[in-house]
């Protein structure tokens, strides 16, 4: 009994409490064992702990270097893709903006047509206005209307350059025959009356002329009455609706269109 309380006594344990590092508290045990011969067997896991606590601090490091490798790693990722993401975006908008400058030169071209376009419009409703008025204008007095012209039959004789004078005071000249209809209509007017049509001499000898200078574009004559010899003009109609030439002296009726 005796042996065993000196057994007990020969131990001593302390126990601390409320050193701080780290910013923690750390709990500390020790248990010593005062016989020189004995060593308690909680000896060797108490080095064990203290090893395993010198060890901690270099497991942590190397964590924290392998967090930070693989946070550098991500954060160069982030910006690779924000620059690729940033040259994709403006190869895109450069595309659109080459998109938008031909939209707008293909606008501006349709405008420029759409503008001469209105132009001529109002241009050819003008010209068919004033056709129109000049068609259902007032027929003068003494005059017959034929599609959009007028003529006037004379009663008196004249002399052909005496008729296209007389004409012209009328704000007209004699007849040009241009078309088989005008012609149809021309001839209505019984008899002959001298028409727009004379003789020209040139050097390669005479021709049939319309007064205004214009070459001949149907031709209507008589057979045997087509010689251009010079001083001769032509007349219209015989009893069969043909011309005839006839010397420029010689006095007849007239016929003016305007």
């Amino acid at each position: 009994m005796s042996t065993e309380i000196q057994s007990v006594e020969d131990f001593r344990v302390k126990y601390s409490r409320g050193s701080q590092e780290d910013g923690g508290v750390r709990e500390q045990s020790e248990v010593e064992v005062l016989d020189d011969g004995e060593q308690h067997p909680d000896v060797g896991l108490q080095e064990a702990d203290v090893h395993t606590e010198k060890k901690l601090p270099a497991v942590r490091r190397s964590w924290f270097r392998a967090f930070e490798v693989n946070l550098g790693v991500l954060y160069l990722l982030i910006v690779v893709g924000i620059m690729t993401r940033y040259a994709l975006n403006k190869s895109e908008f450069n595309k659109l903006h080459f998109k938008h400058n031909k939209l707008n030169h293909s606008y501006n071209e349709l405008q420029t047509e759409h503008q001469e376009t209105k132009r001529l419009n109002s241009q050819l409703q003008e010209e068919v206005k004033k056709l129109k008025e000049k068609i259902e204008g007032k027929c003068p007095e003494g005059w017959t209307r034929f599609g959009s012209k007028f003529y006037f039959k004379s009663t008196e004789n004249k002399t052909w350059s005496d008729s296209r004078r007389a004409c012209q005071d009328k704000g007209a000249d004699l007849v040009m025959i241009n078309s088989k209809e005008e012609q149809e209509f021309v001839s209505n007017f019984r008899g002959f009356s001298w028409i727009g049509l004379r003789s020209n001499q040139t050097s390669g000898g005479s021709k049939w002329e319309w007064v205004d200078g214009s070459a001949l574009t149907e031709r209507f004559w008589a057979e045997g009455w087509s010689d251009p010899d010079s001083g001769y003009r032509g007349a219209c109609c015989d009893y069969n609706r043909k011309w005839r030439r006839s010397y420029y002296s010689y006095s007849k009726p007239f016929i003016c269109e305007k």
